[in-house]
């Protein structure tokens, strides 16, 4: 899958480069799990070759990247309770989510801006955003300051590694088996310690009642 990908890129003309850039950003908000970041690395192995320029290739991929989070953001902010009501919703405690909704009510905007950092998770952190009501212009521009800064290091990537641009598909999978690792001993640790707190409380209220009869 990945390589006729980039079979695809490699045969684009310079229009169809920027343009793509554009599509693989503005996909990977909306379907994850995608292969954004290596192929973005790759178009940057094209724009070193010439097929396109660096700062119209950048500004696409930058655009991309704020109109997919902006898309699910505004999913979020529309539909954010009906969703939890759904089935999506059904499948988390609801006191995580509601811990969810606290941390973004408290550090949304520092979310935002590590958003681009966290491959993975981007859908995910814009949908949140939108549900926690976060104000929408303050969120577009630190989400596209991050974009700009995460894009660039992509693309300039792939122009100094030039023919050796696989060599970050290797960082990208550490990178990533690294952070879910952390983060899903973090999300089990936070509902084994609901989980406890609860039954703490459920067995005093026992005891309570006990004591008053």
């Amino acid at each position: 899958m990945l390589d006729q990908l980039i079979e695809s890129l490699a045969s684009l003309p310079s229009w169809g480069v920027v343009i793509a850039a554009f599509a693989i950003t503005y996909t990977e908000n909306i379907l994850p799990p995608s292969p954004s970041d290596v192929l973005l690395v790759f178009i940057g192995t094209l724009v070193g070759i010439g097929a396109a320029g660096f700062g119209i290739t950048l500004a696409s991929a930058t655009i991309g990247s704020i109109t997919g989070f902006y898309t699910m953001f505004t999913i979020g902010r529309i539909f954010g309770d009906r969703l939890m009501q759904s089935r999506f919703g059904k499948l988390f405690p609801i006191e995580l989510l509601l811990r969810a909704e606290q941390w973004f009510q408290r550090w949304g905007y520092y979310i935002i801006v590590a958003n681009r950092f966290l491959s993975g998770t981007r859908s995910v952190i814009s949908l949140f955003a939108g549900m926690s009501h976060l104000e929408p212009v303050r969120t577009t521009i630190l989400c596209g300051v991050s974009a700009l800064v995460w894009n660039a290091l992509l693309l300039w990537a792939g122009m100094e590694l030039g023919q050796n641009w696989r060599v970050v598909e290797e960082y990208f999978h550490t990178y990533g088996v690294v952070f879910w690792t952390v983060l899903g001993i973090a999300t089990a640790a936070i509902a084994l310690r609901m989980f406890l707190r609860r039954r703490l409380n459920a067995e005093s209220d026992n005891r309570q009642v006990r004591d008053k009869v």
